[in-house]
């Protein structure tokens, strides 16, 4: 299969990159396809360096299990996966925030304990509901990401742009703001800005990235495309502003790279970009150990 799909790509052409361009100009699930990839992936870096410098980098692996439970009963009892998975999994952000105030349960006690009980409810009802057409097909989705970049149509490609472009945009009005709340949030509380607003809305977008993500990385790997670029940005700068920059950057081209080799050699595409993200990270280490 991975040499059919390597030699269907670049046999008809003398050059095989005129192959890939003619391949994505003909077939719009492949745009489709690269576009999201792109916009998720530059999502989960810019929320990565964010939620890495804050020490809350678990907050995407926990609701991303949160986000797989949802998706399971949304599975099991045949309705669309954004109705339930969405609200349940911002609803889990909401709660984890909360408990940040109780002295009693800290953060990381919180996401352990929201993501572990989502995967223990989320298999529960996989096993009650086992009979239900296709719901093998739809957890490993849930899990892993589709395998099958035709999945991908374009109003989730339009949901993803406008979550995309609303990030960028708050990013780039709200960047002092954001800078003094990640590194010293006291103070920044202070200074008279409303942290808890703040707080409450990088938890809301991170779980709306995952949710939009899942399809494509799943459950499982979606962490990996928040954390991976992040910290390779974060091994060669020393600013906030050109981590995020530079963790954009990787996203992306990883992104891309990630794309075009899941559709030369027929491989998961969110496999695909972790793999690649966790490559370029492993680049960045050693330059950081030369360094």
């Amino acid at each position: 299969m991975i040499f059919m799909n390597i030699l269907y790509i670049t046999s008809a052409s003398p050059k095989g990159l005129e192959r890939i361009v003619a391949y994505f100009r003909d077939y719009a699930f492949a745009r489709n396809t690269l576009a999201i990839a792109v916009l998720i992936a530059l999502c989960a870096a810019l929320l990565g360096v964010v939620l890495i410098l804050r020490r809350y980098s678990l907050l995407g692996d926990g609701l991303s299990h949160v986000a797989f439970g949802a998706a399971t009963v949304a599975a099991t009892l045949g309705m669309l996966d954004f109705s339930l998975t969405l609200p349940v999994t911002v609803l889990a952000a909401v709660l984890i925030l909360k408990t940040r105030a109780d002295k009693k349960i800290m953060g990381d006690a919180a996401i352990a304990m929201l993501s572990a009980g989502a995967l223990a409810v989320g298999y529960l009802i996989l096993d009650a509901g086992g009979g239900a057409a296709n719901l093998g097909g739809d957890v490993c989705t849930a899990l892993f990401g589709s395998s099958a970049i035709l999945s991908i149509d374009k109003s989730e490609l339009l949901l993803t742009a406008a979550v995309s472009a609303i990030l960028i945009s708050l990013t780039v009005v709200f960047y002092y703001k954001i800078f003094s709340l990640t590194f010293d949030e006291r103070f920044a509380k202070a200074t008279g800005t409303k942290t808890d607003a703040y707080n409450l809305a990088i938890a809301i977008v991170t779980a709306v990235v995952i949710v939009l993500g899942m399809k494509l990385a799943g459950a499982l790997l979606i962490s990996a495309l928040i954390v991976f670029p992040a910290m390779a940005a974060m091994r060669i700068c020393k600013s906030f502003r050109l981590s995020l920059i530079l963790s954009a950057i990787i996203a992306v081209i990883c992104a891309v790279i990630g794309v075009l080799i899941s559709i030369l050699l027929g491989t998961p595409t969110g496999a695909t970009i972790a793999a690649t993200d966790i490559l370029v990270y492993g680049i960045t280490f050693l330059f950081g150990k030369y360094k």
